[in-house]
């Protein structure tokens, strides 16, 4: 008889769960299904990382950035996009938290690398920022030397999460696609590995798959969630800044959630 799974043995109860969302969507676009059908019986927050950005001047991948979201303001972008979040969420009867961190396309160093630095950033923003690119910085997965001391920072307030939640469950991405805020997210979970479930990125997983290494060092394995997901779309153009750049031909797919998660 096949063992069952933490997931399974959890969704018999109904103990609060706790999400950490990288971004201010990723856990409706990853676990939206779930979350959707479990909200009504148990407790559920959603903890989202970086939720913040920095003034300009800015890098010439963030300014990208804002033009796919057909905003120039970064701050105005953020402050609309803590309201869907918040929209979205109380709509399915989840809590939600902003954390305040600083999205990886606007995290700049925290000491100036040369005097001067005021000049460098209109000159030539790349200089000042931790990640001054997406392709070769953000999106390969190496964490800067100076995100550490956020990442020990983190790890206390997800602790402090977890105690004041009570939650049975704390739910991270499982980094598919190897964005930084999605790895140091992930990391999140190592202190509560006998509570964790790793959830794939959507929509990265579509085009890429899971650090399987990792996966099995964790001791994981794969368990789907594919109820309710019709409802699913329309929650994720709640999100409206994002949801044209993430989908540009309209189209949503409905694709399962995976999940992994220990056997018990």
């Amino acid at each position: 008889m096949p063992h069952q799974t933490t997931i399974e043995h959890s969704l018999a109860g109904d103990a609060p769960w706790l999400f950490l969302s990288p971004h201010l969507d990723d856990a409706v676009l990853s676990c939206g299904a779930l979350m959707d059908a479990q909200a009504r019986g148990r407790g559920i927050m959603v903890a989202t990382v970086f939720s913040e950005a920095t003034p300009a001047p800015h890098t010439r991948a963030a300014r990208s950035f804002l033009r796919q979201c057909t905003m120039s303001d970064a701050g105005e972008l953020f402050e609309a996009r803590k309201a869907e979040d918040r929209a979205v969420l109380a709509d399915m009867g989840i809590q939600s938290i902003h954390l305040g961190e600083v999205d990886a396309l606007f995290r700049r160093r925290r000491k100036p690398p040369l005097l001067g630095s005021s000049a460098w950033d209109r000159l030539l923003p790349e200089f000042t920022h931790r990640y001054p690119s997406y392709r070769f910085d953000i999106a390969l997965g190496r964490i800067a030397r100076g995100d550490m001391a956020l990442i020990r920072e983190l790890r206390n307030v997800v602790s402090a999460l977890m105690s004041q939640t009570q939650a049975e469950l704390l739910f991270c991405p499982a980094g598919v696609g190897n964005h930084v805020d999605h790895l140091i997210t992930r990391g999140l979970g190592a202190d509560h590995r006998d509570r964790l479930v790793m959830y794939s990125d959507f929509p990265y997983d579509m085009v890429a798959g899971p650090d399987q290494t990792h996966i099995d060092r964790m001791g994981l394995v794969p368990w789907t969630w594919a109820e309710g997901l019709h409802a699913k779309p329309g929650r994720i153009r709640q999100y409206a800044t994002q949801a044209d750049a993430l989908f540009p031909d309209g189209k949503i797919p409905l694709h399962p959630e995976t999940y992994y998660v220990p056997s018990v």
